[in-house]
């Protein structure tokens, strides 16, 4: 396995994780009390932490290794994981969720984006992932171009909000076919979709109007973590989904593993697990959202099998 390390964050890069429990941790529990044979422990082939997250991490790490004592901000919690933002925290960087609430210091524009008018200061750090910067262009383009911009995401989500900026008055959203339905077309429609978003979710909404322009910005990651997720999840008898509960990608995952896999279960950390799910089990499987870090996974992983 290869890994990327830094400043506490590991991030797995393109590889395959497969662990037998031997007896070991909460597996070891549950075989004591129902005399159940140890089930197999396996981690979705892609899993957690992408290159959007790592960037905004690294770009982060640079600035408090820059601030020489002074405060970073953050616009917005950089990510979607509480638990990495409440260590971002003890080393430095405050979250706020408005422009006149930073003091002196760095400020980061958070992965998700922001609306292109919003006034940010000179030497703004920006960490906005770039498949957000390519859905952000798109919107733009559309925008000049159709008399109606739709945008498939889930309305007051902080990328949706950045996109429906980029559409000014012609975006309109929709998260799903009720509500395109409710959409009257009034001349050429344009669709753009929030990375995190599934291909369903683009292909049900873009069903519903009249030859769409349509620009499928699904970040690679999201399609392969939910590719990932879902064969595991089909081979697995439950089925564990680590990562923030405000994270949109990761609740998507545990949405769509549920969907093959209706014991599954999404959790924040290892803390949150209950034995019961795991009895009669004979292959757990774990995936994990693109705000998890490695390490979140590997302590799931861990607290099954050590």
């Amino acid at each position: 396995m290869v890994y990327s390390a830094h400043s506490g964050f590991t991030v797995p890069l393109d590889t395959a994780k497969v662990t037998s429990a031997q007896g070991k941790g909460l597996v070891a529990t549950l075989m004591i009390d129902s005399s159940q044979q140890a089930p197999q422990i396996e981690v979705a082939a892609k899993a957690g932490a992408c290159y959007g997250v790592q960037r905004a991490l690294d770009l982060t790490d640079q600035a408090l290794a820059e601030a020489d004592g002074s405060k970073v901000y953050s616009l917005g919690p950089l990510i979607h994981n509480p638990q990495v933002i409440a260590e971002l925290e003890t080393r430095g960087v405050k979250v706020i969720d408005r422009l006149d609430a930073a003091g002196p210091g760095r400020l980061i524009v958070r992965t998700h984006g922001v609306p292109p008018d919003l006034a940010l200061p000179p030497h703004t750090i920006d960490a906005t992932c770039p498949y957000v910067k390519i859905a952000q262009r798109k919107t733009a383009e559309l925008a000049a171009s159709c008399d109606q911009v739709v945008i498939v995401g889930d309305d007051g989500h902080p990328e949706v909000e950045g996109l429906k900026g980029y559409a000014g008055d012609k975006g309109v959203v929709a998260a799903d076919t009720k509500a395109a339905r409710q959409i009257k077309q009034t001349g050429s429609v344009g669709i753009v979709v929030q990375t995190t978003q599934s291909q369903a979710a683009l292909n049900e909404v873009a069903a519903c109007f009249e030859a769409p322009r349509i620009a499928n910005t699904i970040c690679r990651a999201t399609a392969e973590r939910q590719q990932a997720a879902v064969e595991l999840a089909q081979r697995a008898d439950s089925m564990l989904v680590v990562g923030g509960r405000n994270s949109g990608n990761t609740k998507r995952l545990a949405d769509l593993c549920a969907a093959v896999c209706p014991n599954t279960h999404l959790i924040e950390g290892a803390s949150e697990i209950d034995p019961s799910w795991l009895v009669g089990s004979q292959l757990v499987g774990i995936s994990a959202g693109a705000s998890t870090p490695l390490a979140q996974i590997e302590e799931v992983r861990h607290a099954l099998t050590d």
